[in-house]
């Protein structure tokens, strides 16, 4: 599985480390790891407490190179493993110092991401019988947006667009300063012949303008199950159905039963339940 550009990982962990090292990425800025002797030598490992799928690999990488290139991590998983609780996912040796310095960004990166995962696999599950796909948002925590949809492809989701550059994504607001959705929508396929346009509506009459004028994508905002039939049956696959709000782990299972093809939820990136991971070191006494 591809993962965002190394350098953009390792110019996020920087600034996560300068953010934690007083305006500089330097170690010797950490007073409390500087009670311990320099040539102080030590293993460790993190741990997950509760079952996950993991990720956030380089990220982790990033932030032990970054302090101290010398310090070796070993790893025991891969990015996007279902793993369970109390399973060893990585393992470390060198300076003390270096690594419960770079401890707190490395599990930062790793619980978040690890959770973010978790929930799109078990969103993923839920509709893993039908051909419905489970898609992210841009309701992203701020500076993790490649990150987190990094981590929704490792549960088992897709990505929706990527930001405001790659996609139309017509919502309420740009149709009625557009005057309408079909002007809102021949104005996008004339700007960007072949992006895809998505269209959101709050109705089914909505939904019938937005079919006539060509979206590619129509985004059902808040309809009943009963809506979503009945737009199932007036499309007719003559475009593709994403349906959106109010996406709860009981509503998944009927939602998967309609024939929509894409279920999108920012519950995958906002609301984050971090995996509870532990680093354990060890000092090793003969060095």
């Amino acid at each position: 599985m591809t993962s965002p550009d190394i350098q953009a990982i390792r110019e996020q962990v920087s600034q996560a480390l300068i953010e934690d090292l007083g305006g500089e990425l330097n170690a010797a800025n950490d007073i409390t790891a500087n009670l311990i002797d320099a040539d102080t030598q030590a293993t460790a490992t993190i741990i997950t407490r509760e079952p996950c799928v993991v990720c956030g690999v380089a990220w982790v990488n990033q932030a032990f190179a970054l302090v101290d290139p010398n310090v070796s991590v070993t790893w025991h998983v891969n990015d996007g493993d279902k793993v369970d609780g109390d399973t060893v996912l990585v393992s470390l040796s060198g300076s003390a110092r270096a690594i419960l310095t770079a401890e707190r960004t490395a599990l930062n990166f790793l619980q978040t991401l690890s959770g973010t995962a978790t929930t799109t696999a078990f969103y993923a599950h839920i509709l893993s019988d039908s051909e419905t796909k489970i898609l992210d948002t841009r309701k992203t925590l701020p500076g993790l947006r490649m990150a987190q949809k990094y981590a929704v492809r490792c549960g088992g989701g897709q990505n929706h667009r990527i930001g405001l550059f790659d996609a139309f994504l017509i919502k309420e607001n740009h149709i009625f300063s557009c005057g309408g959705i079909r002007p809102a929508i021949q104005r996008a396929k004339a700007m960007m012949p072949g992006a895809p346009v998505e269209v959101e509506v709050e109705s089914i009459d909505e939904l019938k303008l937005a079919l006539e004028a060509g979206a590619d994508i129509i985004m059902l905002d808040n309809f009943t199950n009963e809506q979503i039939q009945e737009s199932v049956a007036l499309t007719n696959k003559r475009s593709k159905l994403e349906v959106s709000g109010n996406i709860t782990d009981e509503r998944l299972a009927s939602l998967s039963k309609l024939g929509v093809d894409y279920i999108s939820s920012g519950a995958l990136t906002k609301h984050v339940q971090a995996i509870d991971l532990s680093l354990r070191i060890n000092i090793d006494s003969d060095k």
